[in-house]
């Protein structure tokens, strides 16, 4: 399986690629950060996005992606970029009828670290570790990314097969 973790943001959006399975050793397959300017106006940096997000799309061939769920801050201009830029995602994987997970950052924490509570550094430091690399992925926006894709990959595809198992028992019910 082959995942597109999204960390989504306006300034920067982290992105990654994992390929892997149950059971199996998770490979990176490219890491990066999307940028806009902060001062450019919130169509052109959604659009942007857009044209950068479609191009990793294009080039990697994910099989599903993976999303940061959006949650309630304190500064709603910070929350407002984030769901905009998450919807950019979300939209991609309509576009293309890829399956789209929404995983929360305390989701992703405790899958790469076994705490939900874990700080930036922690989930850095083990998204290193996990996928065997020499160096750490910075800014920790490409290790969100990473993190968020290595999650889909472990609890995505046990989510999938046992929708696909509940699904075959209700045909075969009938």
């Amino acid at each position: 399986m082959r995942v597109l973790g999204v960390d989504p943001g306006l300034t920067r959006c982290g992105i990654g690629v994992v390929d892997g399975g149950l059971g199996q050793p998770l490979r990176m397959v490219a890491v990066g950060v999307i940028r806009t300017p902060a001062a450019q106006e919130t169509h052109l940096r959604l659009h942007a996005l857009r044209g950068e997000l479609e191009q990793w799309l294009q080039r990697y061939q994910p099989d599903a992606i993976a999303v940061e769920r959006v949650f309630a801050q304190a500064n709603l201009r910070s929350v407002m970029g984030t769901a905009q830029a998450s919807a950019v995602a979300m939209l991609a994987a309509a576009e293309r009828g890829l399956p789209l997970a929404m995983h929360t950052p305390s989701e992703v924490k405790a899958a790469v670290t076994g705490s939900g509570r874990a700080d930036k550094a922690q989930v850095t430091t083990m998204v290193t570790r996990i996928l065997r690399l020499d160096t750490r992925p910075q800014p920790a926006d490409a290790a969100d990314a990473l993190a968020l894709a290595i999650c889909h990959v472990w609890r995505g595809g046990a989510q999938d097969r046992l929708q696909r198992a509940a699904a075959a028992a209700r045909g075969g019910a009938r």
